[in-house]
């Protein structure tokens, strides 16, 4: 993208949240050669985490949101990793956790949350192979966790 990400991140009026520490002995990113690999974030919105159960209680355009939370907060990792969103160059892979009641079918529907946001971001360059299944448990009793890796 010519006028590149940190100011189309302007243009849509995105702010990235603040960073939560770390909730054990892990690195949030990490690169090897040209990729990022990033560990997985929670849904997190103002602090407070995004809990419950897709499928009992919560909904598919709930999840959508929760799964657009774990995005930015990813964004917000790699700003720090790299110092600037400008270096990436690929969104390469989603992995999405949703959590749900068994036999959820619509796992893919909550991470479009997250898929639609790069896309919107990035254009062609976020368009991802991607991973959308449902756990019966995340940490925190999240909604979503996201895990993903980048080119830069």
């Amino acid at each position: 993208m010519a006028a590149g990400i940190e100011a189309r991140l302007k243009e849509l009026g995105i702010v990235l949240p603040a960073l939560p520490q770390p909730g054990g002995n892990y690195l949030p990113a990490r690169t090897v050669g040209q990729i990022v690999y990033l560990a997985g974030v929670i849904s997190i919105h103002g602090g407070e985490v995004i809990a419950g159960t897709a499928g009992a209680g919560r909904t598919i355009e709930e999840g959508y949101a929760a799964a657009r939370a774990c995005a930015l907060m990813q964004l917000a990792v790699l700003k720090s990793h790299l110092g600037s969103l400008d270096k990436i160059k690929n969104i390469v892979t989603v992995n999405g956790y949703v959590n749900a009641v068994a036999g959820f079918p619509d796992s893919p529907k909550v991470i479009n949350g997250a898929s639609d946001l790069f896309v919107e971001i990035f254009g062609d360059a976020g368009r991802h192979a991607r991973t959308a299944i449902g756990v019966p448990a995340l940490p925190r009793n999240a909604l979503v966790e996201l895990q993903m890796t980048v080119e830069v």
